[in-house]
């Protein structure tokens, strides 16, 4: 019998702006336009640089959602000579590739044309769907909207992006409706292909938010749902659990196919509170099975071309250098 596998991938997290419209119930990285609410160019091009140094292979862009839309950012991402931050991740994400990283963006809603345009300075993208739901957490957040965010999905798959999207466990809504959120996730692949990982991930809760008393979900309900992602999505869909959130080693055996990114350097800047696990404990967590690095767009996607020429000759030498590595 093969030796099971369970990956993960090294990446530098870079929150661009903690700026949202959305105003959901359970965040504590949303914060009002105020001075260092962008992360500015000199500190992305270090905290790359660094990473780069230390092995990783992402650049993962991370900012709250339509920052623009919010009074008074505008002018605050003027004084680094951008109008929009769509313009200025598109260039943080070339200053990425000269670099050696992959650039992956997570930046809430975007339209199909931002998608279009995105996909030819990213490896792949990402957008938690979180639930089909319609939670009292979500009230405040129109960015939250299921079908919204389900056709942000959908648009992803009509431009052939390798795509990570997923659950968020314990915000309000039911076992049902995980149910209805991975039938959802598993329909869309079923007709694009592009759902490269669905991340199953526990709701944190945090002072001064709205649901800081919230019930947390334990380990058994996690593993439960961790069983049902891995009943309902196809086997090239891989099932992915935070490490630095959840009881990792004691979920390996519900059906976790991979531990998602970790940094050497860079913090959890959605979950501050959390620290990411070296790469021991990844090893601790995984147990029997063997412990491999991933590049952000999963091997299936290098095979397929799924990626814009400009990107091919860092994927294909990043790729092989982690060959190398597995077989030495």
């Amino acid at each position: 019998m093969h030796r099971r596998v369970i990956t993960y991938s090294r990446n530098a997290f870079l929150p661009l702006t903690t700026v949202c419209r959305n105003r959901c119930g359970y965040c504590c990285f949303r914060t009002p336009v105020r001075e260092g609410c962008i992360m500015p160019p000199d500190e992305v091009f270090r905290t790359m640089d660094v990473s780069a140094g230390l092995g990783c292979t992402e650049a993962l862009f991370t900012f709250g959602e339509r920052p623009g839309a919010v009074p008074g950012f505008t002018s605050m991402l003027g004084m680094f000579g951008y109008t929009d931050i769509l313009d200025y991740v598109y260039d943080l994400s070339l200053a990425a590739i000269e670099r050696g990283l992959l650039p992956h963006t997570n930046a809430g809603i975007l339209s199909y044309e931002d998608l279009d345009r995105l996909r030819g300075v990213n490896a792949s993208m990402g957008l938690m769907l979180e639930t089909t739901a319609d939670v009292p957490a979500h009230r405040d957040s129109p960015g939250k909207d299921p079908g919204v965010r389900i056709d942000m999905i959908e648009n992803a798959g009509k431009l052939s992006i390798p795509f990570t999207t997923g659950i968020l466990v314990g915000i309000g809504e039911t076992m049902e409706d995980r149910e209805e959120s991975l039938r959802v996730i598993r329909d869309l692949h079923r007709r694009f292909g592009h759902i490269q990982e669905v991340i199953v991930q526990n709701f944190c809760p945090k002072p001064g938010t709205l649901m800081e008393g919230a019930p947390v979900p334990d380990t058994s309900e996690l593993c439960a749902t961790i069983t049902l992602a891995r009943e309902i999505l196809p086997r090239d869909v891989a099932v992915q659990i935070p490490p630095n959130l959840a009881d990792a080693s004691h979920l390996m055996g519900c059906g976790v196919d991979d531990l998602g990114g970790v940094s050497p350097l860079t913090i959890d800047y959605v979950n501050p509170e959390r620290p990411w696990p070296e790469i021991e404990e990844l090893r601790r967590v995984a147990g029997d099975a063997e412990l491999r690095e991933r590049l952000c767009i999963y091997p299936q996607y290098i095979e397929k071309g799924w990626y814009s020429p400009l990107l091919e000759p860092l994927i294909r030498r990043l790729a092989e250098r982690l060959r190398v590595i597995q077989q030495g």
